[in-house]
């Protein structure tokens, strides 16, 4: 099984050339772990104190409301990051949950060791700079399809952004992150698929 940190070095070298004390900051403090299918990362009251990256498997970020109704915010698989920013940044407890939709294999690094990376490697502060543009710019789009673009259309991004989880998820799943019901979306596929035909 995977537990190197080399799936995170070939991602940073796409940013930046990595010199050896790079090399080994990002091997000494980032840490490897493995999730099994429903387990918790991070769960509603805790403080989110790592940042983590996904190695293989796949994550989501979820808020369940008073009703009980579960809303998703984020899924997260190979190569992408995941983490309450909030929580993570203030180091206060979190509303958020968390968890392995498969089994999951993470790297993850703590505030104090991301923080210290930022310090003694600017190059980072930069990539995570940009890492948290990008997320910005993915919740305001998905934001503005939620308030704006029928729920057709949204499938559609969906599956345009997501074309990779598609057959992974449970249609459950993928009906709360659109905001409907697992009825209507199997009636949204139905459709695609006949006019396909």
């Amino acid at each position: 099984m995977l537990l190197s940190t080399e799936p995170l070095l070939t991602y940073f070298s796409k940013f930046t050339q990595l010199g050896e004390a790079e090399k080994m900051y990002i091997k000494d403090h980032f840490k490897p772990r493995i999730y099994r299918r429903r387990q918790y990362v991070l769960q509603e009251g805790n403080v989110c104190d790592h940042y983590n990256f996904v190695v293989r498997g796949c994550l989501r970020m979820y808020k369940t409301d008073l009703k009980g109704n579960t809303h998703i915010l984020q899924f997260t698989s190979e190569d992408g990051w995941i983490a309450d920013v909030w929580s993570f940044n203030d180091q206060s407890p979190s509303e958020l949950n968390i968890d392995a939709l498969e089994d999951t294999i993470v790297l993850q690094i703590s505030y104090k060791d991301l923080t210290m990376l930022f310090d003694e490697f600017p190059a980072f502060d930069r990539i995570f700079r940009k890492l948290m543009e990008n997320a910005y710019v993915a919740l305001q789009r998905r934001m503005f399809q939620n308030i704006s673009s029928p729920a057709e259309d949204r499938y559609n991004f969906f599956m345009k952004v997501y074309p990779h989880l598609i057959n992974r998820l449970p249609q459950v799943r993928i009906a709360s992150f659109l905001g409907i019901t697992p009825e209507f979306l199997s009636r949204l596929r139905n459709r695609r698929v006949h006019g396909k035909s």
